[in-house]
């Protein structure tokens, strides 16, 4: 199987060089390794050169796209890469040297066109109690081969074949750039065009998080975010037509769950702060889809580069 890798990333030169440890590591050695960086300074220049003159067993190709839009920088790495496969992997991720052969693997024995890994969180010591008794960080995760519903889809660690990211040359949706979702909203468009897509549970990548997103701030933010891109998702006809009632239910339903979750997490404070999180952050996603009828939109990758 001949299998690209592709990598987007900004502004994290000592994550990147741990992965690019774990992916020289690798059990099956991919083709080539596309790096797009979205620092215009090039901040990862002097990481991957380092990691060339170490050795890889693999090519690396190295370029920058200097507008500051996720989308742009991933539709780059599609089109810097050949193979017939392509993997991706975030930058603040970490491979064990199983992890593309286990793709791979799954890929052949489901006959799957994309299949989808976990991404297991790995906590700092000093986590505070109430996150690690709510589980934020966690996502769900399936039985090996079973197929992913429309609103699991995400990247992070995924194999898809090439033919389907090359048809176009703006695979992922250059309006979602900034905000997030761009991965969801490609799948679930591939999905309803005929891709496959299965779950391969042996295939972990774990995610160190960062300190700065062990708040309750953070957590509601990324929350709001989440629920943003839902709507944006479902009014856009992702997941099947949207008749005009069928707007007025979703916006009725997310306004009437965001009150019921805001109560609940007032009753629910006495039990533990985790608790009364859980609700919040429910309330924060059902804000978020109801701000997408006024037009707003969340920026998490829209920070200004000085």
């Amino acid at each position: 199987m001949n299998i690209s890798i592709c990598l987007a990333t900004y502004r994290r030169p000592e994550r990147l060089s741990l992965l690019l440890e774990d992916l020289v590591s690798q059990e099956m050695v991919p083709g080539e390794l596309v790096i797009v960086d979205n620092d215009p300074y090039g901040s990862a220049a002097s990481v991957v050169e380092r990691r060339r003159l170490l050795g890889t067993p693999f090519p690396i190709h190295y370029e920058i796209q200097p507008i500051q839009n996720i989308s742009l920088t991933r539709n780059r790495a599609v089109a810097l890469s050949s193979g017939e496969w392509i993997a991706f992997v975030d930058d603040d991720e970490r491979a064990p040297s199983r992890w593309l052969r286990d793709l791979s693997r799954a890929a052949v024995r489901f006959e799957a066109d994309c299949v989808l890994g976990p991404v297991v969180p790995v906590l700092p010591d000093r986590t505070p109690s109430w996150i690690r008794s709510g589980t934020f960080y966690d996502w769900p995760r399936l039985p090996s081969g079973s197929i992913v519903a429309a609103n699991r889809l995400r990247f992070g660690n995924v194999l898809i074949r090439g033919a389907w990211l090359r048809d176009t040359d703006r695979p992922f949706d250059p309006d979602f750039g900034r905000t997030g979702g761009e991965d969801g909203d490609l799948l679930t468009r591939l999905v309803r065009a005929g891709l496959r897509v299965i779950w391969c549970d042996e295939a972990i990548v774990y995610e160190p998080v960062m300190p700065n997103r062990l708040t309750l701030r953070w957590l509601l933010l990324r929350s709001m975010r989440g629920g943003q891109d839902f709507a944006r998702h479902k009014m856009n006809g992702r997941f099947g037509p949207l008749s005009i009632t069928g707007r007025l239910a979703f916006f009725m339903r997310a306004l009437l769950q965001a009150a019921l979750a805001g109560g609940l997490a007032l009753l629910s404070f006495p039990r533990g702060r985790h608790r009364a999180a859980f609700w919040l952050l429910k309330a924060s996603a059902n804000l978020g889809k109801l701000s997408v009828f006024a037009g707003a939109a969340y920026e998490e990758y829209g920070g200004k580069i000085p």
